[in-house]
């Protein structure tokens, strides 16, 4: 029987994880290759999932993490994908709160080994934000950490303004952290998407144990009731709290032109949407004060 190669998608939240996604289902694509996507996200709202084409079969656990509160809906689902299609690849999009080891625990299951065969984890790194981590909770670099550790493959993203010795303190803190593992500098996911194809398991020591829950994050969901000024937006953005990780989903701003906006990190991205969306935002952070958000952002409506 033909098991489905498995390649698992690690990284804290607003990485670049989805960019990446966009490219393997790409490069499957280009090959005839029946590929199949599994998506966590820990809102009730999916945003990322816009990003997977409608051929592609998908499966999305919601509201909760994979690695904890959605544990056991993860083999079901990860069942359900492989019996209802004859796949070549399978991609599993985890939430950037979820531990890599966890969703490689939930693949090797008895009973899927005659189903799946787990290429390798990629951890797609916020460079800026990992430089930065002395900022975050103790939780949260505590899961970056163990991301970095468990990769098979490390993608540190958003290099490009990075300083030379900037660089060459993540070249060393991958060394360090993940002796003999490949990595690469890059913006945008942009890789030799073949490589990480050739990847395999390699042998694991036991892992620090961090969950959504002990992160405290939090997921809010804001609607829009019409179209927003983007200078208003974006000052609002500029005082918003460090707490927040990530900034999902669809605006109208005052061209009349819905956006696909996303946010991490301090940097916030357009990108123009043909369809018409409903006009929400998705926020995912730590110790969020929803009031104070949502009385600011009625201010810029």
């Amino acid at each position: 029987m033909k098991k489905a190669n498995v390649i698992i998608l690690a990284g804290f939240l607003g990485s670049g994880k989805t960019t990446l996604l966009k490219q393997l289902l790409q490069r499957e694509k280009d090959r005839n290759h029946k590929t199949a996507v599994l998506m966590n996200e820990l809102g009730k709202v999916s945003i990322d999932s816009d990003a997977v084409p409608g051929d592609v079969p998908l499966k999305e656990l919601l509201n909760g993490c994979i690695c904890c509160s959605l544990s056991d809906q993860l083999e079901k689902q990860l069942w359900g994908l492989c019996k209802e299609n004859e796949l070549d690849t399978l991609i599993i999009e985890a939430t950037g709160a979820a531990h890599p080891i966890d969703v490689l625990d939930a693949c090797l299951s008895p009973y899927l080994l005659d189903e799946l065969h787990v290429s390798g984890i990629i951890s797609v790194m916020d460079a800026p934000r990992w430089l930065d981590r002395g900022t975050m909770s103790v939780q949260a670099k505590m899961l970056m950490l163990e991301q970095i550790k468990h990769a098979d493959y490390i993608i540190w993203n958003k290099t490009g303004a990075l300083t030379d010795e900037q660089k060459q303190s993540i070249i060393g803190d991958s060394k360090r952290l993940n002796e003999g593992t490949q990595y690469v500098l890059t913006d945008y996911a942009k890789l030799d998407i073949d490589q990480l194809f050739t990847l395999s398991v390699k042998d694991r020591k036991e892992h620090q144990k961090v969950t959504a829950d002990k992160l405290k994050v939090k997921t809010w969901v804001y609607p829009f009731k019409g179209a927003i000024k983007k200078e208003a937006f974006e000052n609002w953005l500029r005082e918003a709290p460090a707490s927040i990780y990530r900034i999902k989903g669809y605006i109208k701003l005052e061209d009349g032109q819905i956006y696909l906006f996303q946010y991490s990190y301090g940097l916030p991205n357009y990108e123009k949407e043909l369809m018409k969306m409903p006009l929400r935002l998705v926020f995912i952070g730590e110790d969020l004060d929803t009031e104070k958000l949502a009385i600011g952002l009625k201010q810029i409506e």
